[in-house]
């Protein structure tokens, strides 16, 4: 059988915001760059995130503090951030004409709050460059000594005669990782990257809701809460918190605070039991609330307990509270004893779920796990196994919290590994 063997500089594998970036910037610099695609289009995860507004960087200058948000791997990433930062990021889109705005948090997004006009921005950059593009590109396998990449194979196409090699002076492999499979996230970089040398951190689901074994999460479904402090508790000890936004789901808790201890909530489970403690008021002590409530019954005697609570708390969450406090609805404000009123108090401080797992990767935002980091160059994001493989994006072992810290990972280490890849 006829073997169509077509020859580049570089080729990219995988066309999500890593793979855009580094295709792109190879053929900056000169290099002739084929983009690999498994879809039949590009960036189809990078088009969801942000619920469609893309959340493309940080709006953040000191890098310590920047590298810090990405835990223990983080250091790995100082070269590439301080290469191709936030600030960069920021300006690459402006001068492609899509203005950019910092939102609560650091959060930036584009002006327009459309994801299609970041992807319009990328594919712009591809074209102008002259990166070949492969749709529908399925990979069988590499032709590999070990040491070196000869060529990717790809699947027989429909009613063309032959196998078809792409030949490369260096590969790039920027697959993603396994959340969000129907974007095409399906771990398929993972396997590849073993199968040539490099050791993988088992993935697991990060940025994911948690499910809990308490069921009246049910009765509050859909109730979003702001400015609630979220704890996780392991053996009666703190084991982290965060302030911010959730959400209640069917099944349990989701929201940016709760995906950004998702991770660890997973890690802690192998050891015990984990308890999530949400305090909905934060901003008063339990002392003080405590005084709050006593002024309020003395104010509001003659109300029934029922009738006081949209005072304290948000309408969905009223029948909930009553059911765990065992207070009378109809009793009078007046008549609800000290033991009742401290059980009130430590309910709305320490509202307590107890965690049973995360969500899969189908509802994950991220992969954590992936390429070992030891085994990668991290300033050139060259494989230290195969002279001539690259990597870019979340098939890395590093991840961030949610707040486009993982979009800036991919446009950082795309473009350390289109620029020295080229």
């Amino acid at each position: 059988m006829k073997n169509n063997r077509e020859k580049f500089d570089v080729a990219v594998i995988g066309g999500g915001p890593a793979g855009m970036m580094a295709a792109s910037r190879a053929a900056e610099l000169g290099a002739c760059v084929v983009l690999l695609e498994k879809n039949e289009s590009l960036g189809k995860k990078l088009l969801i995130t942000g619920k469609g507004r893309c959340n493309l960087t940080r709006d953040e200058v000191d890098l310590k503090e920047l590298v810090s948000q990405f835990g223990q791997n983080g250091k790995f990433l100082f070269s590439s951030l301080a290469e191709f930062g936030p600030r960069d990021v920021m300006k690459f889109f402006e001068d492609a004409k899509l203005p950019v705005k910092t939102e609560r948090g650091g959060r930036v997004f584009p002006v327009s709050n459309k994801s299609y006009d970041v992807l319009r921005v990328m594919e712009d950059y591809l074209k102008k460059n002259k990166v070949k593009i492969i749709f529908g590109s399925e990979i069988v396998g590499f032709e590999s000594d070990g040491k070196k990449i000869k060529g990717v194979k790809l699947k027989h196409e429909k009613g063309k005669p032959g196998n078809r090699t792409i030949s490369a002076e260096k590969f790039i492999l920027c697959t993603g990782g396994k959340s969000y499979p129907l974007t095409g996230s399906t771990g398929d970089g993972y396997q590849w990257a073993k199968d040539l040398g490099h050791t993988i951190i088992a993935p697991v689901p990060a940025l994911v809701p948690i499910k809990t074994k308490e069921t009246w999460v049910k009765d509050v479904q859909g109730l979003s809460l702001k400015n609630v402090e979220i704890k996780l508790i392991q053996n009666d000890k703190i084991k982290d918190s965060r302030f911010g936004e959730m959400l209640f789901t069917h099944f349990g808790l989701s929201g940016p605070v709760v995906l950004d201890v998702s991770k660890e909530v997973g890690q802690l489970a192998a050891n015990g039991e984990v308890a999530i403690s949400i305090d909905l008021k934060p901003a008063l002590s339990a002392e003080q609330l405590d005084t709050r409530l006593q002024r309020d019954f003395a104010n509001n005697g003659k109300k029934d307990f029922v009738n006081y609570l949209p005072e304290l708390l948000p309408q969905k969450m009223i029948a909930t509270i009553i059911k765990l406090s065992g207070i009378d609805p109809r009793k009078k404000v007046s008549a609800v004893t000290g033991a009742e009123r401290k059980k009130l108090v430590n309910l709305l401080k320490d509202l307590r779920l107890t965690a049973d797992g995360t969500a899969g990767f189908d509802q994950a935002v991220i992969t954590s796990g992936g390429v070992n980091l030891k085994e990668v160059n991290s300033k050139t994001m060259q494989s230290r196994i195969v002279d001539n493989l690259f990597f870019a994006g979340e098939i890395l072992d590093v991840d961030g919290p949610t707040g486009g810290y993982n979009l800036q990972i991919c446009w950082s280490t795309g473009y350390a590994a289109g620029t020295y890849a080229a």
